[in-house]
């Protein structure tokens, strides 16, 4: 599992009802557990136990494992690199003040604050040349391991390294990058390394590498339910990236949206709301010059670019408008594209539609009347890709594919009254993944629950309500798509992220305006929930 994967089921476990509180009290239990047995398989006679903390949540499960050694008998020392101050976890924090409470001291425990290089010289681990007397737990760094090593971080690793002391990393050895097993300058060399919930991609990889980097491979179940990974939450807005305080206009995201006909105007008009208010900096609309004029009067931060027509028409898209709109994506660097959003059916529309996928290399959302337009062969090798379809198009996009699932398909209207039927929903999920794995990119169906497929992944998102039947909700959740594309994100996650979005701003729309809210409000509320970043 990838570390920021991990950290985001983390956070979404809340959504569940399970706290991180309670995970940190399930890691630390299990660590205990795994070191008195690995201490009695090892030592004939009772050994003390250093753990070294740092001020993430391994830290924490070092906390919570030192309370239950104590009460299998075993001496514990803490040395924390980290003063309790500067702990960054909250959890940690929970669970070093209770160690900090329990004065007067009754149990074997001394915890011991580094502040410098020279006091870890002084500790008497250090001179110990015994294999016999420690256990020594690293809980320094964890899957937030960032830039070089500290000196203070460095020298303890040192120290550990070089001791005769049986060694036990948690989760990942400290220095050891957690996503590529890399080691820049210097890690932990334990003799086991226990993890939680499921092997991280870093430790996995350096364990094939070389066994003898991560030792021993211990996985605790921690009572992480599957539903925290594949449920969309407030844990996947970590996935996107901080802005930086010198970045520039532009610097985050550039986006064009093409569609729109003489009939409608409000489809990208929303879209291109909602991909400013997600995020993106700048936010260019291309669509037929009748059109254009209706949309700069709905909003001035739109850049809007009324397309001419070499054949004299000016009502709708035309393979006219391909230099035009390429022009429009080279000279203005446009990080991802949206296509569709009220473009008509026209078969004039059509042929330019599936020419521009053809010629672009950067990420496309396809949505509404292109998902109709669009031959799915001329896209089906794109990684970079998200097709937002609802059931009725989901049917057209894959009518190729379709012949051998058109009756669970037709049943498949009644999804929502599966959900806590085990075996009939992992059937329909079974045949939609097998639909939507003929192309390579990122298929988002609509639905009470937004189920987002990518290959053999998927995931499903619970927010929204009924009165996203209003028309332009999905127009919406096409612009935030494309603007998190924009951002940097794949298309699996910028297609799960966004469903949760435009469904929780749709829940907080509703607790606004109750059922009669409309589509365009849905952008009020996308700014706020994209700053609540953990």
């Amino acid at each position: 599992m990838d570390p920021i994967d991990m950290m985001v089921t983390d956070i979404n476990c809340e959504d569940l009802g399970l706290s991180r509180l309670c995970l940190m009290e399930n890691a630390g239990k299990c660590l205990s557990d795994e070191i008195a047995t690995i201490s009695t398989f090892t030592f004939s006679k009772p050994v003390k136990i250093a753990i070294f903390t740092g001020s993430g949540g391994n830290a924490g499960d070092g906390f919570v494992a030192a309370r239950h050694l104590l009460n299998r008998g075993f001496e514990v020392e803490i040395f924390m690199l980290t003063s309790p101050k500067d702990i960054k976890s909250i959890d940690a924090q929970i669970n070093f003040e209770i160690l900090e409470n329990m004065v007067p001291c009754i149990s074997r425990l001394k915890i011991i604050e580094l502040n410098d290089s020279s006091d870890i010289d002084n500790i008497e681990l250090v001179k110990s040349d015994s294999f016999s007397e420690y256990i020594i737990v690293d809980g320094i760094l964890g899957t937030g391991i960032k830039g070089d090593l500290r000196k203070k971080v460095k020298k303890s690793i040192e120290v550990i390294n070089n001791s005769n002391a049986l060694k036990i990393s948690i989760d990942v050895p400290s220095g050891m990058n957690p996503l590529t097993g890399k080691i820049n300058d210097i890690a932990v060399k334990p003799e086991y390394t226990i993890t939680f919930h499921k092997v991280k991609t870093g430790v996995k990889k350096a364990s094939l590498n070389n066994e003898s980097s991560v030792g021993g491979l211990v996985i605790c179940d921690i009572g992480i339910p599957i539903e925290a990974e594949i449920f969309v939450g407030n844990g996947d807005l970590i996935r996107l990236k901080n802005r930086d305080d010198v970045s520039h206009k532009g610097n985050n995201g550039r986006i064009l949206i093409v569609g729109g006909n003489k009939d409608y105007h409000g489809a990208p008009t929303i879209a291109g709301l909602s991909a400013m208010s997600s995020g993106a900096d700048l936010v260019y609309i291309a669509t037929p010059e009748s059109t254009s004029l209706a949309i700069k009067q709905k909003s001035p931060d739109l850049i809007v670019k009324g397309l001419n027509n070499c054949n004299g028409s000016k009502n709708y898209l035309n393979l006219d408008n391909l230099d035009e709109i390429m022009t429009i994506i080279d000279k203005n660097n446009i990080d991802a594209i949206l296509i569709g959003p009220g473009s008509g059916l026209n078969e004039e529309t059509g042929k330019l539609f599936n020419i521009l996928v053809k010629k672009i290399d950067i990420p496309i959302v396809l949505d509404a009347d292109a998902l109709k337009l669009v031959n799915p062969l001329l896209i089906k090798d794109k990684d970079n890709l998200i097709v937002t379809p609802h059931l009725k198009e989901l049917k057209i996009f894959f009518n190729d594919y379709v012949d051998d699932y058109i009756d669970d398909l037709n049943n498949l209207s009644n999804i929502s009254n599966f959900d806590k039927d085990f075996d009939k929903f992992n059937e329909k999920l079974s045949v939609l993944q097998s639909i939507t794995r003929n192309i390579n990119g990122t298929v988002v169906l609509k639905g009470k629950y937004d189920l987002i497929f990518n290959g053999i992944n998927f995931r499903v998102n619970r927010t929204g309500n009924s009165g996203m039947t209003v028309g332009g909700t999905g127009d919406s959740l096409a612009g935030i798509a494309t603007s998190l594309l924009s951002q940097g994100l794949n298309s699996y996650d910028a297609g799960a992220l966004a469903t949760y979005l435009n469904g929780k701003a749709g829940d907080f729309a509703k607790e606004q305006y109750g059922n009669g809210f409309l589509a365009s409000h849905l952008s009020e509320f996308l700014g706020i929930l994209m700053e609540n970043i953990y």
